[in-house]
C-alpha cells in the first residue's frame, strides 16, 4: 500500500490532516502488514497517538499508552505560563498527570528541583513514570495521593483537570469519547467539579508564593475565577488566542 493509498483512505473516514497522519503511520510501520493495520485502527477510529505510542506536545515526543488520555497541543500554553510565574530552583507538582506531559514540558523548560506528579488511573500513572525519569509519581484521587512531607512546598501546581460539562461528553470526537478515559473528559454538570477540588485544596500544599496554573475553557474562565478566589487564593486570567487556549492562575492571599 503506497502513501497515496493511505491518504485516500483516511480522508474518506474523516481525518483531516491525512497527509501529514499518513506519513507518520508509513514512518511508524516495517512492513507492509503492519501498515495495513495500523490504517484499519486508524479508520477504525482510534487516536493516532495511541497507534503510534507517541504525542507531540510542546516540542517533545511524549509517551502515551491506550486508554491514557492524549495531551492537547493548546495545553502547552498552561506550560508556558507556568515556566512564567515559576521562581528559580522551584518545587513542580503534576496533578491530573495523565501521560506526564506537562511535567515533562516544565522540566525541558526549567529544571525544577523536585517534580511530583499524580493521577487516579493506574495506566496513566504507568505511562507517566516512563515520561518523567527521576520525578516521584503517585497514584490516587488528587491530594490524597501526595506524600505528606510535599505539603507546603509545591512552588508550582500544574493541573490539566478535565473541564468539559458531563452533557457535552457525548458531543466530542469519536476519538476522544471512545479512547480515553471518562475520568480525563468528564468535568461534572458545569465542567468544573475537579477544579473546585483542586482550587479548594491548593493553599494547604502551595508555598509561600506559589501559583496553581489550571486549563479552563474561555466561557468557564470568569466562573473559575471566583472558584480560586473563595478558595483563598487571587485569581489571573491568561488567554492565547491563536491557541484557542485559556489559563486561570492563583495565587495564595497574604
Amino acid at each position: 500500500m503506497d502513501t497515496s493509498s493511505v491518504i485516500s483512505r483516511l480522508r474518506a473516514a474523516g481525518c483531516v490532516f491525512a497527509e501529514d497522519e499518513a506519513a507518520l503511520l508509513v514512518d511508524a510501520a516495517t512492513t507492509a502488514a503492519e501498515l495495513e493495520s495500523l490504517v484499519a485502527r486508524r479508520v477504525a477510529g482510534l487516536p493516532l497517538e495511541h497507534l503510534l505510542g507517541w504525542a507531540e506536545f510542546h516540542g517533545l515526543r511524549v509517551r502515551v499508552r491506550p486508554g491514557v488520555f492524549v495531551p492537547r497541543h493548546r495545553t502547552g500554553f498552561l506550560v508556558d505560563v507556568a515556566v512564567s510565574l515559576a521562581p528559580p530552583d522551584p518545587v513542580v507538582l503534576d496533578l491530573c498527570c495523565g501521560s506526564g506531559a506537562l511535567g515533562a514540558a516544565f522540566t525541558a523548560a526549567r529544571r525544577p528541583r523536585e517534580l511530583h506528579a499524580a493521577d487516579v488511573e493506574p495506566a496513566a500513572v504507568a505511562c507517566a513514570r516512563e515520561n518523567l525519569p527521576g520525578a516521584s509519581v503517585h497514584q490516587g484521587d488528587l491530594y490524597d495521593a501526595l506524600p505528606p512531607s510535599l505539603r507546603g512546598r509545591v512552588d508550582v501546581l500544574l493541573a490539566n483537570v478535565p473541564y468539559v460539562p458531563s452533557d457535552a461528553v457525548a458531543t466530542m470526537p469519536p476519538e476522544a469519547r471512545l479512547h480515553e478515559p471518562r475520568v480525563a473528559l468528564d468535568g461534572g454538570p458545569d465542567g468544573l467539579d475537579l477544579a473546585r477540588r483542586v482550587a479548594a485544596g491548593a493553599p494547604a500544599w502551595l508555598a509561600p508564593g506559589g501559583t496553581l496554573v489550571v486549563e479552563s475553557s474561555e466561557r468557564q474562565a470568569p466562573v473559575l475565577a471566583g472558584v480560586f478566589t473563595a478558595a483563598g487564593l487571587t485569581p489571573a486570567v491568561h488567554s492565547a488566542d491563536e491557541l484557542g487556549a485559556t489559563v486561570v492562575s492563583g495565587t495564595p492571599k497574604v
